[in-house]
């Protein structure tokens, strides 16, 4: 149960965060012709994906329950996975513009790496920071 718990809240806060990002960066910003550069990518995409995977981990993380936070597989699972599983629904759908050898792929990969650590880390660090 302590982990239906945290997944519930990481998927909350992955898909409110999500659909801020889409309403407000690809509806104004982006557009139907999608981004014409790296670094609009980068900035359009990419960092505010970094944000969302980042705060739904770090919720996660939050939520996990004494006992158990102490095991660092099980924590890591119960921060993480929800993320990952939003990744590998997206690859599955999007599989022709997401294959494994395209940019896109190591780019969301690595954000999603990225994510996942710094909400660890924030959530370590809070953790570190209580009296």
């Amino acid at each position: 149960m302590p982990l239906v718990r945290a997944w519930a809240v990481g998927v909350v806060v992955l898909v409110v965060t999500e659909y801020v990002q889409m309403t407000l960066l690809y509806g104004n910003l982006v557009g139907p012709r999608g981004v014409g550069s790296f670094g609009a990518a980068l900035a359009l995409v990419h960092l505010p994906n970094l944000v969302c995977v980042m705060l739904a981990t770090w919720a996660a993380a939050r939520v996990h329950p004494a006992p158990w936070r102490e095991i660092p597989a099980r924590h890591a699972v119960a921060a993480c996975a929800v993320p990952a599983a939003a990744q590998l629904l997206t690859v599955s759908l999007h599989w022709e513009h997401a294959g494994l050898p395209s940019p896109a792929m190591g780019m969301s990969t690595g954000v999603l790496l990225a994510g996942c650590a710094l909400g660890l880390l924030l959530e370590r660090w809070q953790e570190e920071a209580r009296p």
